[in-house]
């Protein structure tokens, strides 16, 4: 990142709330044009939420321009350029609102890290190396940034209109109080922060539990956030609920259950598919991350046998890595039971293959 701050690490909840304050001051009356705005939303979903502000803000500014991976969507506002974003390039990971004007400027420019912290869903918790700002010469540098990166891909009126707006910025020094009001925004977004603690959240949860933590019914992405999910079924032998009696199985299945969680971090989950059948997320990880998981998980089952003398377990697992959403949680469990009937211990779920044997 080309600035003299420090980036610091951000989660989406905390940028969402940055990323509104900006497109609020751009949305604000002033006569200072002309207004510029630059948007990278990643992914269309995330784009979608926010159309009808960006139709208000192309209304207003001379030049807005809206990019994303596989480009914004055929009813983009009017007046607002679009910008087709590869997969594969280093803009498809940035997160960035610009608003610049000759006398007033706000950025916020973060890169995607690929990892989640805990709160309250998945998509809140992921986490961006990043900075923001209220300070027109810094909303100057990105601008001219962006544009020279997008020139190609904008058309002669965006670009002269990029080139107009910034040599008018150019042409008026920016105001000297900016740094005290960005002082005061500072505090009231740190103090927001902290006005919302993240509450410790139950590793466990139901198939509804996952579908919410998971914002299957929000606004979530294929595409971003790798996710290692580990299908996991643990058979109890035959005949150990009459040998054990209904209480002692009952003991049994929370030990299992005990045994299936103690190998969770922070970050991941696991869902409950059936008295015998689980499904672990793990956030970020890869699938070397996710076999070792595994394996720590089989030691901790047949150490159940320290209480359950003579008693072995047999467990089936399957894994992948997957930035699909939803969540592939039907491709995962056909894999689980591909494991059992072929006798294999850890399956490997490549994407959308068959599964195989893991090495």
């Amino acid at each position: 990142m080309h600035s003299g701050r420090t980036p610091e690490r951000l989660t989406k909840r905390h940028l969402v709330a940055v990323s509104h304050a900006i497109e609020r001051a751009a949305l604000a009356e002033a006569e200072d044009g002309p207004l510029v705005v630059f948007a990278l939303f990643q992914r269309l979903p995330y784009f979608a939420r926010e159309r009808a502000v960006y139709q208000r803000i192309a209304g207003r500014a001379a030049v807005t321009v809206v990019g994303m991976v596989g480009g914004p969507p055929p009813d983009l506002p009017a007046g607002a350029y679009p910008v087709v974003l590869e997969e594969t390039e280093e803009l498809a990971r940035e997160w960035s609102v610009l608003a610049l004007t000759p006398r007033f400027g706000a950025s916020l420019v973060a890169y995607d890290r690929a990892e989640v912290a805990p709160a309250e869903t998945l998509e809140a918790g992921r986490l961006f190396d990043g900075r923001w700002g209220f300070r027109r010469d810094e909303a100057l540098h990105d601008v001219i940034r962006l544009a020279g990166r997008l020139a190609e891909r904008l058309p002669g009126p965006a670009r002269a209109g990029l080139d107009e707006a910034v040599a008018r910025v150019r042409d008026i020094p920016a105001a000297p109080g900016e740094s005290r009001a960005e002082a005061a925004l500072r505090l009231l977004a740190r103090r927001g922060e902290r006005a919302r603690p993240v509450e410790p959240a139950d590793v466990l949860l139901d198939e509804p539990g996952l579908r919410r933590w998971t914002n299957v019914d929000g606004v979530t992405a294929s595409g971003t956030l790798p996710v290692a999910l580990v299908g996991l079924r643990v058979d109890e032998p035959a005949g150990a609920p009459e040998r054990f009696g209904r209480r002692g199985a009952a003991r049994e299945g929370q030990a299992v259950l005990a045994a299936v969680t103690s190998v969770l971090g922070p970050v991941d989950r696991a869902v409950r598919l059936a008295d015998n059948e689980f499904q672990l997320i793990l956030p970020g990880r890869d699938e070397a991350a996710a076999l070792a998981v595994v394996g720590r998980l089989r030691e901790a089952v047949a150490g159940l046998a320290h209480s359950y003398p003579f008693v072995a377990y047999a467990v089936h697992a399957a894994v992948t890595v997957t930035a699909r959403r939803p969540l592939p949680v039907a491709d995962l469990r056909h894999a689980v039971e591909w494991a059992v009937r072929q006798g294999v211990p850890v399956a490997s779920l490549p994407s959308e293959r068959a599964p195989v044997p893991a090495g």
